[in-house]
This record gives structure tokens, C-alpha cells and sequence, in this order.
């Protein structure tokens, strides 16, 4: 299944009764949460669903590709795996046995209008869950290339992570992310959840937005470090940076909708930085 076409936000917005996958009602939450997440992302994504796979991607993707990728509603399975898929068949392997992988720095060759383009790019893949405990498809995302995977960055391997976001398809998907970037993520959607982890588990980054209900991200974040003083601090908001002026405690800020290079920047940076002295 493709699906192209002009800035699309959810799954709603395309007729999938003539596609292999048919009406949305019947489609698993899984399947149906990733679909909106793709269609609705800047960066150029694939979502590779069952077994053939019915292969669904976003106008980011179809852009970057060039033309030949078909038409909404689309609905076959391609008869050549798709660049991204092709190239990181171990990866993807991977994925299908639920652990998110990455590979870093590919060279995907596309075929446009003017001939053979080639394309360098890091392969985020994500598992997706089919609504019964298995897998049911991967979900792959294309960032720009970094100069090394965050946990090289970092020196000491991976990053003990909490995210804190009450959107839970939005929490699913960072904690996914941050995982295929080799850290350990853990996700709440309350802050008294988020106190309860942060009081029986130490972390090294609280990744929070800053709206939340019953107390705010940056309220969450004093508690944090009055406990974990060496506990660093990210926000994320759709506010930009008004609601954060004039913090007494360090922190990093990303402004939604931000991009996967973005994070990885943010955790690389955090990362880098110095420990603070309980």
C-alpha cells in the first residue's frame, strides 16, 4: 500500500476501501496509530505491514524517492522492496523479533526523472505491534545522517531515559525512537506516575512535556532534581521556549513537531555534559 499526496495529516484523510488493507474501523489500534504517525510526519518514513508486506509511506518519502511510488490509495505489495528496506534487511530482521534497530550512515540509490541518485541517510526501525502481543509490521524512518550513533557519542553506552507525555500514541513513539537509538526509555503519561519511577529507579535524563495535567513539566522537573540531583532535564513543547524563561536549573528544549536529528542532537549534547555533584 502507498500512500502519497499533498501534506497528509491521519489516515482519515484517504479512501483504503479498494487497498489490501481495506476500511480503517477494522484495522488493529497498532497499525492504525503508526498509519497517522507516518502521514503525518516531516521526515521521510516507511511502514512495512505483514508478512509480503503491504508497504505504506508519506509524501516526505515519496518526495525524497521521486516518482513511480504510486497513488493513494495504492493497496499491492511492491515487486521490489523499497531502497530503505532493501538495505537494511538485517535490521529489519530485527525488528520483526520486537527490538528496535538503527543503522547508521546507508547509501540508498534512487531512480528520478534525471537517472540514479544516491542518497545517504540513518535507518531508524521500529517494531510495531499487531494487537495480539506480536509483530505486525516495522515502522522505518529516514533522518539525515549523524557523525556517530548517540550511544558512541555518549562515551558510556546508553542513556537511562523517562519520558513523561500524555499522548500516549506520541509517548509510544519517542520511547520506540529512544530505544532504536540504544537507550533504555521508560513512559509515563502522569506525573504522579512519572514521581513513583523517578522514586524507585534512578535515571539520567527526565524528557518531559510541559503541559501535563495536575503539574507542570517544569514543577515535574524541580521534583526530579530535588531528588536525583544529577538527573538531567529535556522539555518538549508546542509553546516554544515562553513558558521556560528564567528556570533556575539547566535544561534542553525541542519544539514540537521536532525531528529525530533534533533529539539525537539533544540526547548527544546531554550526554556530553558534566554531571552535577549531589
Amino acid at each position: 500500500m502507498y500512500a502519497t499526496g499533498p501534506s497528509p495529516l491521519s489516515v482519515s484523510d484517504y479512501d483504503w476501501l479498494a487497498s489490501q488493507l481495506g476500511a480503517p474501523d477494522a484495522w488493529p489500534l497498532p497499525l492504525r496509530i503508526a498509519a497517522d504517525l507516518l502521514l503525518g510526519s516531516p521526515l521521510p518514513a516507511l511502514l512495512a505491514w505483514g508478512e509480503a508486506p503491504v508497504v505504506l509511506f508519506n509524501a516526505a518519502y515519496a518526495e525524497l524517492a521521486g516518482p513511480g511510488y504510486g497513488k493513494v490509495p495504492g493497496g499491492t505489495v511492491p515487486p521490489v522492496m523499497p531502497p530503505p528496506l532493501a538495505a537494511a534487511r538485517d535490521a529489519l530482521a530485527t525488528a520483526r523479533q520486537g527490538k528496535p534497530s538503527c543503522v547508521h550512515d546507508v547509501a540508498l540509490a534512487f531512480v528520478r526523472a534525471g537517472g540514479r541518485v544516491e542518497e545517504r541517510r540513518d535507518l531508524y526501525l521500529v517494531p510495531v505491534k499487531d494487537g495480539n502481543g506480536g509483530v505486525g509490521g516495522v515502522f522505518c524512518t529516514l533522518a539525515q545522517p549523524t557523525s556517530a550513533p548517540a550511544a558512541e557519542a555518549a562515551g558510556s553506552g546508553s542513556l537511562r531515559i523517562l519520558v513523561v507525555e500524555d499522548n500516549l500514541d506520541s509517548q509510544y513513539l519517542v520511547c520506540e525512537m529512544l530505544r532504536a537509538f540504544g537507550h533504555h526509555a521508560d513512559g509515563v503519561g502522569h506525573p504522579s506516575d512519572a514521581l513513583a519511577r523517578l522514586g524507585a529507579e534512578r535515571y539520567d535524563v527526565l524528557f518531559s512535556d510541559v503541559s501535563l495535567p495536575g503539574m507542570s513539566g517544569v514543577e515535574l522537573a524541580r521534583e526530579a532534581i530535588a531528588g536525583q540531583p544529577g538527573i538531567k532535564v529535556i522539555f518538549a513543547s508546542g509553546y516554544g521556549d515562553s513558558l521556560l524563561r528564567h528556570l533556575d536549573f539547566p535544561y534542553l528544549s525541542l519544539q514540537k513537531p521536532y525531528e529525530l536529528d533534533q533529539l539525537q542532537a539533544a540526547l548527544d549534547r546531554v550526554a556530553a555534559a558534566p554531571a552535577a555533584r549531589s
